[in-house]
């Protein structure tokens, strides 16, 4: 089943509409040009959120009937849920959860110190892709959270399966990419590579926007999260690519 609503059918066209604009509609040649490197998994963290919000669109800057949009650089993802062999899939449950523009999450830990969290932005959504295994949000640019580099975190849910499978994704050219832990974990540099992405202008506006092909070829789950009761109990997210062995103080 699709989660689509409304707004969501309007969020897509606005993608299509930002999309042509810019000329970014990606092609199979370009999605294959990095010769499908497998996506490679990550903590999940500490801040799947504890309280799924009521709104789960893949538009997070507002949330229901908000009337007042979420602080931040909107942000447009783009991309692709494939198979090892770079075939779409089709049902895949994506989620995406990250930091609001000040660094905070959804869940009741997530809030950075001395800060509140913005109360219009979803920090939380889905999209279940079609047949060409086509997915798309519309976000803005995570804030910083202390610790860490920017990044988004993805949770992807095969048809038939119980388990999910958690990555991230990074901005090129971070000052903070080359001393964060999730991301120089990732031994195999092809890997890491993939997980990092250049965000554009769309022209015309002040919009970003970036396109990511998640390549799976592991057993989702395997080692990670249980869908779709969120992070298994303990599982923290800092400077270690598996998550500290404490809570981080705040």
């Amino acid at each position: 089943m699709h989660i689509i609503t409304s707004r969501t059918l309007e969020s897509r066209r606005h993608f299509l509409q930002t999309l042509a604009a810019g000329g970014a509609f990606y092609t199979v040649s370009g999605l294959f040009a990095e010769a499908l490197t497998l996506t490679p998994p990550t903590t999940s963290g500490p801040f799947y959120p504890d309280h799924l919000p009521l709104d789960q669109d893949n538009d997070l800057i507002r949330i229901t009937d908000d009337l007042t949009p979420a602080i931040g650089t909107i942000t447009n993802l783009t991309g692709r849920i494939l198979d090892v062999k770079g075939a779409p899939l089709k049902g895949a449950l994506v989620e995406l959860w990250q930091a609001d523009d000040l660094g905070s999450y959804l869940h009741s830990r997530g809030i950075q110190r001395g800060k509140e969290r913005d109360a219009h932005f979803q920090g939380y959504g889905k999209f279940e892709t079609a047949s060409d295994g086509g997915w798309r949000f519309r976000t803005i640019k995570p804030g910083l959270y202390t610790g860490r580099t920017r990044h988004y975190h993805f949770g992807i849910t095969l048809p038939g399966r119980q388990r999910r499978f958690t990555t991230q994704l990074f901005f090129a050219g971070e000052p903070g990419n080359d001393r964060d832990m999730v991301l120089r974990g990732i031994r195999d540099a092809a890997q890491r590579a993939s997980v990092i992405r250049e965000f554009s202008a769309v022209p015309g506006t002040k919009e970003l926007t970036a396109q990511w092909a998640i390549v799976m070829g592991l057993t989702p789950g395997d080692g990670h999260d249980d869908a779709p009761g969120g992070p298994p109990p303990g599982s923290r997210d800092d400077q270690r690519p598996d998550g500290p062995r404490r809570p981080p103080e705040k």
